[in-house]
């Protein structure tokens, strides 16, 4: 696409260090509200590219007319019907609209609109100077920026993210006039703050990258990004270790530095005895460094810091690096070895002390009901249920140890850790961590088979007793992530081949949430229901399986199952997700057929006819009845449908469903002479009530696996 004519604008806002998450949603957002603004007042533009550092938020425009488009605005007034009286003179409601435009009635012109003709006013506009507008659709763009908690300083009233210091506002290479808080636009920027900390001057809009680079300051996250693996991986290449460095710390340390050094350092091997998540946690989590791991996985006692400066004596940097980490594994160390004091099973009584939702108890009576639906799941899928409800028992313990107090997302891995050291068999261990898996939309779920009726018992429990007190996400608001329990439960029966009944096991955690939590539900919606206990817990388990099934559109969507056949399987309403998922992927195998197209069409005139003989009152006969076949073509189709009916059936029976879909294939060339040759609606009631009956079996054929009409 060819670039509209203009020079390239560029807007930066030099600021204090910003907060480390907010560097990439500001500037995104930043330059997104300056194109926008710009596009909406009618300039023609190019692409917006943001740059951002823990200083600075900048916008680049590719390509920017200095001058707004003439154009012409629209104003709708009334209608002509309530415009003009019987005699054709002004009423009050077009006078008014005249009055409030600031022109006469005459100025007026009548158009025809899809709400009838209509009074419009017309004024053309003439474009106003970039340099008019920009400065509002500036101070209108950083008012729209998503700053949760913005800050005040001096004596001012403004608040902005951080204090701003500088602003830079260039179009091609001429200053446009803008004050933002108080600070007037130049062409000046800062350089880096310790290695080039003064003003760097900008000579045009497109020399601003360079020009910093200059000042020891990289503008580009992805090029700042790009070095600090670089930066990374040679300094693990010295240290002999491979960097665990997932995007999301990536992304820390990229926003924590404008000119990223990597630095080797070292700690103690004695740390070690520490399970290695616990210190890959301290130094991740609060110190931004990457670990280094042997090609085993294990942690090396060495690890590499990111600074932010290029410095003459990086010795002093990386000691200073391994003193801040010294302190906080010795911490760690004195909390892994004060829990290993009381064995899991003693933190039980603890849990009774913490509530988990006032109407649902404390995290031991959640225990309780997680313990005893996993020996009913264990026991429906094989598994050792005895193993199952004493790892679930032991699961909530590790939330009461020092270690998870300090570092919330160990929670599981130490759980696992405490109970094999505490000599818990490996299995059970095992499972107290994969009861939590997936952890997120990327994470595998849990491996074990007991590890898996964990996870969906505990999902399970949670989504019964949060809809059950009327606690289910709304709108954007899912304050107990029931949106990725949901979908957590759903995969893993899934992937993970358990074939249960998806409303049956819904129905069992319901049964163990307290009466009470059923009335809190209904006195929190404000609802007054003559239901009892027991209709209102199937009415929540239909809506939770809903709720549940609807996080699948997604998750098959991504795989690029299409929306019409996720559709015809969940018209047939599969008891479990499994069988939900089998018939789904045979349908979607059998769309890429060359039958499917024509069978699908013929499947949704079959359902349009059944459907309006059955308004007009045209019921199909009980069965068919040889001696009406008046026509080959119908004889045909009787002795297709028998051929593959038995076989179809036997084959869905078995839940082999692209075998079932294979055979029904065959009904394609019949069905089509069928409908070329054969008036369904025919004027004998017999011989029409006959005809229908055959496309009622035809169409039950095809909906014993899924409604093709909907694909």
């Amino acid at each position: 696409m060819t670039e509209p004519a203009g020079k390239p604008l560029l807007i930066e806002l030099g600021v204090e260090e910003l907060p480390i998450g907010a560097v990439d949603t500001l500037a995104r957002a930043l330059a997104e509200a300056v194109h926008a603004g710009l596009a909406g007042h009618g300039f023609a533009l190019g692409a917006a590219r943001h740059y951002g550092t823990p200083r600075r938020l900048a916008v680049h425009v590719q390509a920017l007319a200095s001058r707004q488009a003439d154009g012409e605005t629209r104003a709708l007034g009334p209608a002509v019907a309530a415009a003009l009286d019987a005699d054709g003179k002004p009423t009050p409601a077009l006078r008014g609209f005249a009055a409030r435009q600031g022109v006469d009635i005459a100025a007026l012109t009548r158009e025809a609109t899809d709400k009838g003709e209509r009074f419009v006013l017309v004024t053309q506009r003439i474009g106003q100077p970039l340099a008019v507008l920009l400065p509002e659709i500036l101070a209108e763009a950083v008012k729209a920026l998503p700053i949760p908690r913005p800050m005040r300083w001096g004596a001012h009233p403004w608040s902005f993210v951080r204090p701003l210091h500088w602003l830079v506002v260039l179009h091609g290479d001429e200053v446009i006039e803008a004050e933002l808080f108080g600070v007037r636009s130049t062409r000046h920027s800062r350089g880096h703050r310790f290695m080039a900390d003064k003003p760097v001057w900008i000579t045009d809009a497109d020399a601003y990258v360079e020009a910093l680079r200059g000042a020891k300051v990289i503008v580009d996250p992805a090029q700042r990004r790009e070095r600090i693996r670089g930066e990374v991986a040679r300094v693990a290449a010295q240290l002999g270790g491979m960097p665990q460095m997932d995007d999301a710390l990536l992304e820390q340390i990229a926003n924590l530095t404008e000119w990223p050094v990597a630095i080797g350092c070292s700690f103690d091997a004695a740390f070690l005895a520490v399970p290695q998540e616990a210190l890959v946690a301290t130094m991740v989590a609060n110190q931004k460094f990457v670990p280094l791991l042997d090609g085993h996985g294990a942690l090396l006692p060495r690890f590499i810091g990111v600074a932010n400066i290029e410095s003459r004596d990086a010795t002093q940097i990386r000691h200073g690096y391994e003193r801040v980490i010294r302190p906080r594994f010795a911490d760690a160390k004195f909390f892994y070895d004060e829990d290993l004091r009381t064995p899991l099973a003693q933190q039980q009584a603890a849990l009774a002390t913490v509530v988990d939702q006032p109407a649902l108890g404390s995290l031991w009576d959640k225990s309780l009901r997680v313990a005893e639906l996993a020996r009913v799941i264990a026991n429906r899928v094989g598994a050792d249920a005895a193993q199952a409800a004493h790892a679930a028992s032991l699961a909530k313990c590790d939330l009461l140890t020092r270690m998870v107090g300090e570092f919330p997302e160990l929670q599981g891995v130490m759980g696992r850790t405490y109970a094999l050291a505490q000599g818990e068999s490996p299995e059970i261990a095992r499972a107290l961590d994969e009861v939590y898996r997936p952890r997120g939309a990327g994470d595998a779920i849990a491996g074990s088979t007991l590890g898996r009726v964990l996870a969906v018992a505990e999902r399970a429990d949670t989504l019964a007793g949060l809809f059950a007190i009327g606690a289910k996400p709304g709108g954007a608001k899912d304050p107990y992530a029931l949106r990725r329990a949901a979908l957590g439960l759903a995969r893993t029966l899934i992937e993970g081949g358990l074939q249960l009944h998806t409303r049956g096991l819904l129905l069992e955690a319901l049964d163990a949430i307290p009466e009470a939590a059923l009335a809190a539900g209904l006195k929190a919606a404000k609802v007054a229901t003559a239901l009892d206990a027991g209709a209102r817990r199937a009415a929540l388990a239909e809506e939770i399986e809903r709720f549940i099934i609807e996080r699948l559109r997604g998750y098959y969507a991504e795989q690029g199952i299409a929306a019409g056949v996720f559709e015809a399987v969940l018209a047939v309403a599969p008891s479990s997700l499994v069988d939900f998922d089998r018939r789904l992927r045979a349908l979607a195998d059998f769309t890429r057929t060359p039958e499917c197209a024509t069978l699908v069409a013929a499947n949704k005139r079959v359902a349009n006819i059944l459907r309006k003989q059955a308004e007009t009152g045209d019921a199909a006969a009980a069965a068919i009845n040889s001696a009406l076949l008046e026509v080959p073509a119908e004889r045909a189709l009787v002795e297709a449908l028998a051929a593959v009916r038995h076989a179809s059936a036997a084959a869905a029976t078995g839940r082999d469903y692209a075998g079932a879909l294979a055979h029904l294939a065959a009904l394609d060339a019949p069905l089509a002479r069928f409908f070329d040759e054969v008036m369904v609606v025919a004027e004998d009631p017999a011989v029409r009530g006959n005809r229908l009956a055959l496309l009622a079996q035809i169409r039950a054929a095809f909906n014993a696996i899924a409604d093709i009409a909907l694909v």
